[in-house]
């Protein structure tokens, strides 16, 4: 039985050696990533089974990836490699402060190959949640949108619960077009992992109250706006509460910390916690990952978060 299941696109991720705008970069190291993959390998190290359904390129950087996702113990029975559709790619720029950007490289994804003939009973049923974000469907804006649709059924069928992080990326589509394919989606989510730039996006308010009411009126049940260093905000069964940040040992690199803050979320809400735990869960995860460079290395082990929360002794030696 699988406890997350999610589909989306996988890139190799180039990180720069240095720090600084990118043309001055000379050495990269090669990394993984990808947003909803990010929060597949941030559940299995919580200790869910996870499951992520895709297609790389049959290429050397495809076998890579496959071959860190298994690693990782994520199932990757519906991970295709595709001949024609190279591996998509990303490079990172990381200035001093640790903010940064992102240049892609992704059209012709192999991710266009996955048909919607190609999801089936089998791979929901059995299954207890589906997470999605708005990054698929801006990968191939015809095609994606089709097969998120799709899933979002079969998982409604076999009583899964929707989590959605609208993660809209403006490289890949205009604020108009994530919009109009995001808001159809959500009448099915049940758990809601949004910043307020991708809220003001879908809703036309940053007003945190006025998104969780727009949110309840869609029968959202769980709503987490992430504020980063300021912490987050939660709401649950008429129970609104703001949770503090967790201040990081230092930050190096902030991409990450929301697909960890999402995996800290859902593996919360599986467990059954009430609200505040949640909360404070996702931001002690988030806090974690901006620490560590890079997509996933940051994402804790369940044994991290519980020394860092004081709940379990760490023994050095």
């Amino acid at each position: 039985m699988v406890d997350v299941l999610t589909i989306g696109d996988a890139m190799v991720s180039l990180n720069p050696q240095a720090k600084g705008p990118l043309r001055f970069v000379s050495t990269f190291e090669r990394k993984v990533g990808g947003a909803e993959l990010n929060v597949a390998i941030g559940c299995s190290r919580l200790g869910l089974s996870a499951k992520w359904i895709s297609r790389l390129g049959k290429d050397e950087f495809g076998r890579y990836i496959y071959n860190f996702v298994r690693g990782e113990g994520i199932d990757v029975t519906d991970v295709g490699l595709v001949d024609g559709y190279p591996t998509s790619v990303h490079f990172k720029e990381i200035l001093e402060d640790g903010s940064g950007s992102t240049y892609y490289y992704r059209s012709n994804s192999p991710t266009s190959t996955l048909t919607v003939d190609e999801l089936n009973d089998s791979q929901f049923a059995g299954a207890k949640l589906l997470h999605i974000t708005g990054v698929f469907p801006a990968v191939d804006k015809i095609k994606n949108i089709g097969v998120i649709k799709k899933a979002v059924a079969l998982a409604k069928e076999h009583n899964l619960l929707i989590s959605f992080d609208p993660n809209i990326r403006l490289k890949m589509w205009s604020k108009e077009e994530a919009r109009e394919a995001l808001t159809e989606l959500l009448p099915y989510v049940d758990i809601l992992l949004t910043g307020l730039d991708e809220a003001e996006i879908i809703f036309g308010t940053n007003d945190p109250r006025s998104v969780i009411e727009e949110s309840r009126k869609l029968g959202i049940s769980y709503v987490a706006i992430k504020q980063g260093e300021k912490g987050s905000i939660g709401y649950h069964n008429h129970e609104c509460i703001e949770s503090a940040p967790v201040k990081p040992k230092k930050v190096v690199d902030t991409v990450g910390a929301g697909d960890g803050f999402d995996a800290g979320f859902i593996y919360g809400v599986l467990q059954q916690w009430p609200l505040e735990k949640i909360l404070h869960f996702a931001n002690t995860i988030g806090s974690m990952v901006v620490s560590v460079s890079g997509d996933n290395e940051g994402l804790p082990y369940l044994d991290d978060i519980l020394v860092q929360l004081g709940e379990k002794e760490f023994i050095e030696r």
